[in-house]
């Protein structure tokens, strides 16, 4: 098995709501925030290359949304998923699978392109099997009003409408995937996140997605105003972080604009960062 970190951009998000009730002049001394008060954070996704799967996890923002959409959040191209692709020696014919964490537009949006004419929709990843999980599925195709507008039809819809969608059953907290890796199933943030666990060079490498989107999420009470039931993000941290702390986890940032990865410790503070850096210094 390889592990390759695909860089896909940056976009820029409001920091109150990305800090919840976190006070601005604490969260801002790890997230500098610009005049807009927002801040830069990453879209970055994790390819495993395993035998004769190619498995992507998570797929960006995508680019075929109106220029409208897309100046809402200030998107830095520094590298498209193609790019970053290309530079691992892949195309997106070569993926076997495509894992979604959640359906969430800048998790899921690159899933789906136009067709050369521009007129459908179709899975931009031709060969590949789309997973997803029921409870999450369902809660994204019947939106709340909170969530509707990070949850877009057609991110979504023509996954299921190719033929290509396939479920991860939840049957524990922790559960096997066909895929050669266990997840763990989050509430906190949306219904039935995915939290991959990938056992890599004796090590557990997992991939946060929006349950820790950076280091500076690390302290219980950084929640982002995003989350559905920050309550329950709270639990679902604190037993997470414990766990990583224990076992030397390395965590995988999909959004931190600066670190790739970190290990955990604790202190009398509770779980703190041990260390940080690029995922190449772990491995």
């Amino acid at each position: 098995m390889k592990l390759h970190v695909l860089n896909t951009g940056f976009f820029k998000l409001d920091g109150g709501a990305m800090f919840g009730v976190v006070p601005k002049q604490i969260w801002q001394k790890t997230n500098p925030a610009d005049d807009l008060n927002l801040c830069t954070w990453a879209m970055r996704c994790l390819l495993i290359e395993d035998g004769e799967k190619l498995i992507l996890i998570d797929t960006g923002i995508g680019n075929k949304q109106s220029e409208k959409f897309f100046s809402h959040y200030h998107l830095q191209d520094t590298q498209t998923l193609d790019q970053a692709l290309a530079l691992k020696g892949f195309q997106r014919a070569n993926i076997t699978d495509v894992f979604l964490t959640h359906l969430h537009f800048d998790h899921c949006g690159g899933s789906i392109e136009y067709n050369s004419t521009r007129e459908h929709f179709q899975p931009a990843f031709p060969n590949a099997k789309f997973w997803s999980n029921t409870n999450h599925w369902k809660w994204a195709t019947e939106p709340n009003s909170r969530e509707k507008a990070s949850f877009l039809s057609e991110n979504i819809l023509p996954i299921q409408e190719s033929g290509q969608l396939n479920f991860i059953e939840r049957v524990h907290n922790v559960s096997p995937t066909p895929l050669g890796f266990d997840v763990l199933f989050v509430d906190g943030h949306t219904e039935s996140m995915m939290i991959p666990h990938i056992n890599y060079q004796d090590k557990t490498v997992v991939f946060m997605a929006d349950l820790l989107p950076s280091v500076g999420h690390i302290p219980l009470p950084y929640v982002m105003g995003y989350d559905t039931r920050p309550l329950l993000t709270m639990t679902e941290k604190e037993l997470f972080l414990k766990t990583a702390a224990d076992h030397g986890y390395v965590l995988f940032f999909e959004h931190d604009s600066v670190n790739e990865c970190c290990t955990l410790q604790h202190t009398e503070k509770g779980v703190r960062v041990k260390d940080t850096g690029k995922f190449t210094d772990f491995f």
